[in-house]
């Protein structure tokens, strides 16, 4: 009988040790999302998950083109998954379906070049905002069916719940989520 209680108090640890472990992993360092819509399409689709990590932005600062997952206004009650598209001190101003950043034309090279990006009900067409300090200017790559900065304004790094880092499922588009490169046309 003592065998008997020993080896079930060997297997309350192991399982005590395993649930420690992926709260550490989950609360700290790693959390599964799934994306919910469209509005990131053509890159993430509706249904596919991803695994965000949480630690980045705790030693680093964010980037242009970093998708992430945050809070969403106004409540905070839902997340949402959108790209960075400017950064604090950054000035932005959508005209003509286009993105300019600091007078300069932003070329999105992960969509397609006949993207049409208007304006909404906090960016105007033409009119040229600053991002504020701590804030980023934030957007979804199927620009006509996401809610997003232009709607919403400015969101604050301390509503990042992280950012996206490995696609996990469904297997064929499994891996790292890639990091754009910019350029800026006249």
């Amino acid at each position: 009988m003592r065998k008997l209680g020993a080896f079930f108090l060997d297997i309350l640890q192991v399982l005590v040790f395993a649930v420690s472990i992926f709260l550490f992993i989950y609360l700290l360092i790693l959390q599964p999302h799934k994306i919910k819509g469209n509005s990131m399409d053509p890159n993430f689709h509706n249904g596919e998950f991803l695994l965000t990590d949480k630690l980045s932005y705790r030693f680093n600062e964010p980037h242009r083109g970093d998708v992430i997952v945050f809070k969403a206004p106004p409540d905070d009650s839902q997340e949402f998954i959108k790209r960075i598209i400017a950064t604090p001190g950054e000035k932005v101003k959508l005209e003509g379906g286009k993105i300019y950043i600091n007078g300069n034309l932003l070329e999105e090279k992960y969509l397609d070049p006949s993207t049409d990006t208007r304006a909404g009900n906090i960016v105007k067409e033409g009119q040229e905002l600053t991002v504020p300090d701590n804030q980023f200017f934030l957007m979804g790559d199927n620009r006509n069916h996401s809610f997003d900065s232009r709607n919403f304004g400015f969101i604050d790094k301390s509503k990042f719940t992280g950012k996206a880092w490995l696609l996990y499922w469904p297997p064929n588009v499994a891996g790292v989520v890639p990091q754009p490169v910019y350029s800026f046309g006249g």
